[in-house]
């Protein structure tokens, strides 16, 4: 059973819970902008159902309200961010914009992130570069849930990449995707239906493939895009690993299976090696390569052509990354935002902790 509410509405009590926790009235419309924006895109596993999630590690003393989010090193190109152990909806948009402003001066801005936390989905802070008729890239490491291939140890998390690449009468190019099979959120969904798995998905803890949704808490682990061997799981494994190295290695935050869990509850690994979790952002300038009109023209020439290709059958037409998260935000900013009874009732438990009313 769903019920459904406005944006604005969901907006205004998010907003209040991020106040309430003791965040300034930037960074709480920051965190709320930046959480609703998954729900409204279709990515209920990464919107207000996570809110709890942020509520416990502040409670945990794990996220800091009132971060000094600041600069640690930089070139005129590059730069490395600490967050403060601030939340990662607001150190990541912090972190991107400075990668645009770099952007902005000398054609790429690079930054890599330590010392934050889980920044939402990671196509928000692509998209960020769209509106300067730039290239905006971002990912991020993640809890460690992830066997790597021919493993049954928790190594990765599901270090998701987006890029989001301007078009000019088309819609942009926006791919988001996590680099396992399916992200630990899409298991949650599963479990608030009680319904099975795809297979695929996860394996047990002696490494059998399963289709119990509930494989994690009973030892399991996620698998890299493609499940297995035979099906290019290596190749996950890999695009997994890149993040990791490029959101925390070279930033100095955690990695691997130090990575900092999402759950409170979750004990902190021994022997850390870095800060917090990390994020790697970039931002390309598309007339440091050429005309960015010229550009985008082309890259409406390519959106056409590939959205005209055959189908393999039936009426069924070709998508272009960011197709169905653009429709189902057109739909849901018109007829609201469906949440689950459990998110609801999260929600509600959330707002009496604070007096506020959902």
């Amino acid at each position: 059973m769903q019920q459904s509410f406005s944006y604005d509405h969901l907006y205004n009590f998010t907003h209040a819970v991020f106040t309430s926790i003791g965040c300034n009235e930037y960074d709480a419309a920051t965190a709320a902008g930046v959480l609703l924006s998954a729900d409204l895109r279709g990515v209920d596993s990464h919107g207000v159902a996570r809110l709890s999630g942020y509520v416990r590690l502040w409670e945990a003393k794990r996220i800091n309200a009132q971060p000094f989010i600041k600069i640690v090193h930089e070139t005129p190109s590059t730069a490395v961010v600490d967050g403060d152990a601030g939340s990662g909806l607001v150190v990541a948009p912090y972190a991107m914009q400075v990668a645009i402003e770099k952007a902005k001066n000398v054609g790429t801005g690079w930054v890599s992130v330590c010392n934050s936390n889980h920044f939402g989905i990671a196509g928000y802070h692509a998209m960020m570069a769209l509106q300067y008729d730039m290239i905006g890239i971002a990912m991020t490491n993640a809890s460690a849930l992830v066997a790597p291939t021919f493993s049954i140890e928790r190594m990765l998390g599901t270090n998701p990449i987006a890029v989001a690449i301007p078009a000019n009468k088309q819609p942009p190019f926006v791919a988001d995707f996590a680099t396992t099979t399916a992200a630990n959120g899409k298991l949650e969904i599963l479990q608030r239906k009680n319904a099975e798995a795809p297979r695929g998905w996860v394996q047990d803890k002696d490494g059998y493939g399963s289709t119990d949704a509930n494989e994690l808490k009973k030892g399991g682990t996620l698998l890299p895009l493609g499940s297995d061997r035979e099906h290019g799981s290596h190749k996950g494994y890999a695009l997994g690993s890149i993040v990791d190295i490029f959101s925390a290695v070279l930033s100095g935050a955690s990695y691997g299976p130090w990575a900092p869990p999402f759950p409170a509850y979750v004990p902190m690994p021994e022997d850390m090696p870095g800060k917090g979790l990390g994020h790697f952002f970039g931002a390309m300038r598309i007339d440091a390569f050429r005309p960015a009109d010229e550009f985008k023209q082309h890259t409406d020439r390519w959106i056409e052509r590939f959205r005209n290709a055959k189908p393999a059958s039936g009426n069924q037409k070709v998508l272009i990354p960011g197709d169905p998260e653009r429709e189902m935000e057109i739909i849901r900013m018109k007829n609201g935002i469906p949440l689950a009874e459990s998110v609801v009732t999260e929600l509600h438990i959330i707002g009496e902790q604070f007096g506020i009313k959902l």
